[in-house]
């Protein structure tokens, strides 16, 4: 259930400088620069950039009031917004990390998060995988780990872990705690209130919402977001422009009805699928809980619409058969947006095991009895 706190948040009305009297949607402050009228003015406005408006590099009014509302809505203290959900994800990675630093990575992973720590081997930085969703990680940690990183729901399994627990055992041993939120949206899931010291989203899934945004944001403490301003995001330059943060912004103000509508076409997709002899496992806490699970009654007010599933001999020329009849499920990457989408991480050299026997649907807004009835015409066709 959406709280009607979140549902006023995201339809709050603009707060911020200009004039703009009765302005519904908020203004676009489309400029790279803000001009003051004295030197001794500018120099001291540029001596706390992330708290005043400079160079749009730095900060701009438009992407100012989306942090605000992002930070309201997981209940942080403020949030930064980036040009995409890896330039969130690389700044608190490139930003927080040192080298001689450990992360440990719990539950399946978004694949270019684990590339990216790939990468920072490098640097000095190292990680392990924990791919179960587990919360007991302290025979995992080591005197170096510096930070946990975790998706819950996960990647393409969209498996639950439990938060309040792993980010208590974080905690004790002074290290900190990171999420990537982004399938359940702060509309469906609190991690801050169960624990967790830093959230992170994709806006361009559910909270853009329209396919048409690309964009990123980090969410915590006041002070640790001043530290990734100055160490991981005007350093690293993926910025999110005024234009781009008015799309969110849009994206928003409908999200709380939206998700209502992804939820429910989900749980009727599922529901429908635990019919077919074809398929022989669903993955989506609706499918992998019970209700009165505290898994789902603890930490989740709803679902969002992303879910996997596994075919009956899962092979790639049957599920390239699959995923190619279906017509209203458009084949392509990303998820969240209002049309249905369908991918797969198989490919012709996989091995057809989980995941990458995997199909993935994003489903969207069309009203599930279409859904359903494109679904059942590609079980059909596969026969």
């Amino acid at each position: 259930m959406i709280s009607q706190t979140d549902r006023d948040i995201c339809m709050s009305p603009w707060e911020g400088p200009g004039d703009s009297p009765g302005a519904v949607a908020p203004p676009i402050f489309q400029t790279s620069l803000f001009a003051k009228p004295t030197f001794a003015e500018y120099a001291r406005q540029q001596a706390a950039e992330h708290h005043n408006f400079v160079y749009s590099r730095g900060t701009n009014p438009t992407v100012a009031f989306l942090e605000q509302l992002l930070a309201r809505l997981e209940r942080g203290e403020a949030a930064k917004c980036f040009a995409s959900g890896m330039g969130a994800i690389s700044a608190v990675l490139g930003g927080l990390l040192r080298s001689g630093d450990h992360v440990l990575f719990v539950n399946t992973i978004y694949g270019p998060t684990l590339q990216l720590a790939e990468h920072l081997r490098r640097f000095g930085v190292e990680y392990t995988l924990l791919p179960e969703p587990t919360a007991d990680i302290e025979d995992h940690l080591r005197e170096n780990t510096a930070m946990v990183y975790v998706e819950s729901p996960g990647t393409m399994m969209m498996k639950v872990l439990d938060l309040r627990v792993l980010a208590a055992t974080a905690r004790r041993h002074g290290i900190r705690t990171v999420i990537d939120n982004t399938w359940a949206t702060p509309l469906l899931q609190k991690p801050i209130e169960l624990g967790v010291d830093v959230v992170i989203h994709s806006l361009t899934k559910y909270i853009g919402g329209h396919s048409d945004v690309i964009g990123g944001a980090v969410i915590g403490s006041a002070d640790l977001i001043e530290e990734l301003f100055y160490r991981g995001y005007l350093l690293f330059g993926s910025v999110m422009s005024a234009m781009e943060a008015s799309f969110v912004l849009r994206g928003l103000r409908t999200l709380p009805v939206r998700m209502e509508q992804h939820e429910a076409n989900a749980i009727a997709v599922i529901d429908h699928l635990r019919g077919r002899e074809e398929v022989t496992a669903i993955h989506h806490p609706y499918a992998d809980h019970p209700a009165d699970s505290p898994l789902v009654t603890e930490q989740l007010a709803g679902y969002s619409g992303l879910l996997s599933f596994e075919l009956a001999e899962p092979t790639y020329d049957r599920i390239a058969g699959f995923v190619d009849a279906l017509e209203l499920f458009r084949i392509g990457p990303s998820w969240g947006g209002y049309e249905s989408l369908v991918t797969s991480p198989i490919r012709p050299t996989s091995t057809p095991e989980p995941p990458a026997s995997l199909i993935r649907l994003s489903v969207g807004l069309e009203g599930a009895q279409r859904q359903i009835e494109d679904l059942d015409h590609a079980f059909a066709a596969i026969r």
